[in-house]
């Protein structure tokens, strides 16, 4: 059975994580999914990640944060689905939370926070929003 969304079903993941209190989740790893984990760690919200390869087939790991017992993250959403894509510009960017949160940006340099695809100038595609 084929999965029409697999962002989504990372992002599920980490939260069924967080509900259940675990010190980390794994799924199939993607070059997407790298991107996004690698977002979440420079923007504080997991402690890391790794990827591991058994049998030709790569897993990305990703140890979840938590701060006094309580998980750091504490809304995580996708926005940009197969069935509704949205982009914006560098301009039209939208804020989380009077810029507490993150929005993950989809650009032509990569994926990156919405602080650094504003402060580059450029828009994309808006995969995901962190509080």
């Amino acid at each position: 059975m084929s999965m029409s969304d697999p962002i989504a079903d990372m992002l599920t993941r980490i939260r069924n994580g967080l509900a259940r209190n675990k010190v980390s989740v794994s799924m199939p790893s993607s070059g997407l999914k790298e991107a996004i984990a690698k977002v979440l760690q420079e923007e504080g919200f997991v402690d890391g990640f790794a990827i591991k390869e058994a049998d030709r087939k790569k897993t990305l790991s990703i140890t979840l944060r938590y701060h006094d017992g309580e998980p750091v993250i504490e809304q995580l959403s996708r926005v940009s689905r197969p069935g509704r894509r949205m982009y914006c510009s560098a301009n039209d960017m939208p804020r989380l939370n009077d810029g507490l949160g993150v929005i993950m940006i989809s650009t032509s340099k990569g994926v990156m926070s919405d602080r650094q695809a504003r402060s580059e100038g450029i828009g994309g595609e808006v995969i995901c929003s962190v509080c």
